[in-house]
């Protein structure tokens, strides 16, 4: 017993004593030198590790600090903010912030009307639900978001994705009724889908899809709505339910002789020349940012005046002919809660919801960024949800944020949410008074206003820049892309889908690992191909592995480093070097590892002493060397070969490849 107790206080002063001595055996005399061993921290109880796992995975951002240390009143006045910020900077709202408000909203107001209606067709749905979805959603987002910038309504990929969706399920023209009705349970189930990861504190989930995949997808789509307005801009009657470009070209084609209408195509082709360079002035100069921003409303006065002047509608020009005049019917009675439109009105609701929240998310962070604060990723979702499931009720589709009228909402220079709700008083102003006006107006233009919005969505810039950062992210980007106009929306956002996470995979399964060497005069170790002056030292071998290791990657990382070592010691066999005697693993960027992992250090530590070759580990973290610990693998190596640096390992390993020699 007396000999264990003195043991276990030998080990307890060894754990103490935080540096040891090394020797140098150079020149006799010489002061000793101190090399710090790597220090282990104090364990912490098992309920504390996973309170701290949990709190950085679902709440990293620290949601309830405002909350600590205040009175039961103060935290349910602070509670309420939090589901509706409008109550917090409501207080601080003033006149100046209303003026910039109401000119932002009146702006957006008019590029929302007419793309609303156009959208509204993309979604294979009367004109009115897209302005029915620009009235209720941005007046629930405007109490329950916290962006300032971003702008409600339906967008033009959303409408595609859930019009294609919509119609493989349900033929909108034999069964308008029914389609209408799944078009508001998948709405409903979307605003469900996003709510539920906003309480749930899941919205990392949605960067799953990287931004590579998400260019493409958008600019397939982009392409795809493009085509399916030609129907509008060439004046064709018949199109094709087919969304792929083959089936598309196909159809136009072959109506070249009897399927074109001049008139439309005169119509279309003038307005979207009059978009295009009204989009060219705004950009040229950003003060004239209202211009593009009012030029699809003036398009579609114009459009209209002229075809009931000239009655081009009898000359075979398709117009709207009918907008339901009113605000928004309930339609909660409408919704499939049973039956066998259910499971299809989930699917499609829980795709489009991630879509729309995909892109709102990214919108509302730009934005957010630029006026430099912090939008809650999490709360955005809520309030995504909420809006979509008010929506649903109220004869709305998918509304989300879009990129458009946020940059026109953002140059026209809005303060807060109230924007949004300017923007909905003028749509219901044009719901009660104004949509028999739009009788007349041609179809061939809200194509062309459609064709004009879209066309920012393929990022050419944007395409290039990811060829030149990152060659896989652009696999990503054209694998969506073409998945998107050579099969559909849906396969499109399956292989964008499917490629991120193969990307996440190869760079877990198959980690980057590098040899150091050291930088002539200095005691730094850097990558060999990034630093080609750096030498490697006589005798030792020193290996960087760049990740975590885990039960995925330990069986190739043990490989990879057992491969350097052969590589090495077949060219030290040609230069007539020193044989390999040490193996030094820098661990800096090892920020955990499994019960594999450490199993892959034992086989590795008992191939490399076969060879006789030993192992050396550096700069462990504070997890990894917690574990190392644990498993008894500091025992198995030894204590004196695990350093704080590599500089630190290799002094120590010098001397005794002198000695040898």
């Amino acid at each position: 017993m007396s000999d264990m107790r003195e043991n276990s206080a030998d080990e307890g002063l060894e754990r103490k004593e935080m540096d040891y001595r090394c020797s140098s055996t150079d020149n006799e005399g010489e002061d000793e030198r101190y090399i710090h061993r790597v220090g282990v921290p104090p364990k912490q109880n098992l309920y504390k590790e996973i309170k701290s796992a949990v709190k950085e995975t679902f709440f990293p951002d620290d949601p309830l600090r405002s909350f600590k240390d205040q009175t039961k009143k103060r935290k349910f006045i602070l509670g309420i903010q939090a589901v509706f910020p409008i109550l917090d900077w409501g207080r601080t709202y003033n006149l100046a912030k209303f003026k910039g408000d109401v000119i932002s909203g009146l702006t957006i107001a008019s590029l929302c009307i007419p793309q609303d209606i156009g959208y509204a067709e993309l979604a294979n749905l009367s004109p009115e639900y897209g302005l029915y979805s620009s009235f209720v959603p941005p007046l629930i987002y405007a109490l329950m978001g916290s962006s300032r910038d971003i702008a409600i309504g339906p967008v033009a990929v959303v409408s595609l994705l859930l019009g294609t969706l919509l119609q493989e399920a349900i033929d909108s023209s034999t069964n308008p009724e029914d389609y209408r009705r799944l078009a508001f349970t998948a709405t409903f189930f979307a605003g469900i889908t996003q709510a539920t990861l906003g309480v749930l504190r899941l919205g990392f989930l949605i960067d799953f899809l990287s931004h590579a995949a998400i260019v493409g997808f958008m600019g397939g789509a982009a392409v795809t709505i493009a085509l399916q307005q030609l129907k509008g801009f060439l004046g064709i009657k018949k199109f094709t339910n087919k969304t792929d470009i083959i089936s598309v070209m196909q159809l136009i084609f072959g109506t070249i002789q009897h399927g074109w209408n001049w008139q439309t195509i005169v119509i279309a082709a003038t307005f979207l020349g009059f978009l295009l360079f009204a989009k060219f002035i705004g950009k040229r100069n950003k003060r004239l940012f209202w211009v593009p921003a009012i030029a699809p409303l003036i398009s579609v006065v114009l459009s209209t005046l002229l075809v009931y002047i000239t009655r081009a509608d009898k000359e075979g020009v398709a117009i709207v002919k009918h907008i339901k005049k009113g605000i928004n019917p309930p339609s909660v009675k409408d919704l499939y809660l049973s039956g066998q439109y259910l499971p299809k009105g989930i699917k499609i609701g829980v795709v489009a919801g991630m879509v729309a929240l995909t892109e709102a998310v990214a919108i509302g962070r730009t934005f957010a960024s630029m006026k430099d604060y912090q939008i809650d990723g999490n709360k955005e979702m809520v309030a995504m949800g909420v809006m979509n499931v008010v929506g649903s009720m109220t004869s709305c589709y998918v509304a989300t944020g879009s990129f458009s009228r946020s940059a026109v909402n953002y140059m026209a220079g809005c303060q807060t949410a109230v924007s949004n709700i300017v923007m909905s008083i003028v749509v219901l102003l044009t719901l009660t008074l104004l949509t028999p006006l739009f009788k007349y107006t041609p179809h061939a233009i809200l194509s062309a206003i459609i064709i004009s919005a879209v066309i920012n969505l393929v990022d050419l810039y944007a395409v290039k820049l990811i060829w030149k950062i990152d060659k896989f992210d652009f696999v990503a980007c054209m694998g969506a892309f073409f998945g998107v106009i050579f099969f559909s929306v849906e396969i499109g956002l399956l292989v964008a889908v499917c490629i991120s996470f193969a990307k996440i995979l190869l760079q877990v399964t198959r980690p980057r690992t590098a040899i150091l060497g050291k930088i002539p005069r200095t005691t730094v170790y850097r990558n060999i191909l990034q630093y080609p002056e750096a030498t490697k030292v006589p005798g030792i071998l020193i290996v960087r592995v760049d990740s975590a290791i885990y039960f995925s990657n330990s069986n190739y990382i043990k490989e990879r480093i057992l491969r350097w070592l052969v590589d090495e010691e077949e060219q030290t066999k040609k230069l007539y070097q020193n044989k390999i005697q040490f193996l030094i693993v820098e661990m800096s960027p090892v920020t955990d590892i499994d019960t594999s992992g450490i199993h892959a250090l034992e086989e590795l530590n008992g191939s490399l002493k076969k060879r006789e070759i030993e192992l050396i580990l550096a700069n462990p973290g504070p997890v990894v060397i917690n574990k190392l610990h644990a498993s008894e693998f500091v025992d198995l190596i030894g204590q004196d070969h695990i350093f704080l640096t590599v500089a630190d390992a290799v002094s120590s390993c010098s001397p005794k490849i002198m000695n040898d020699v």
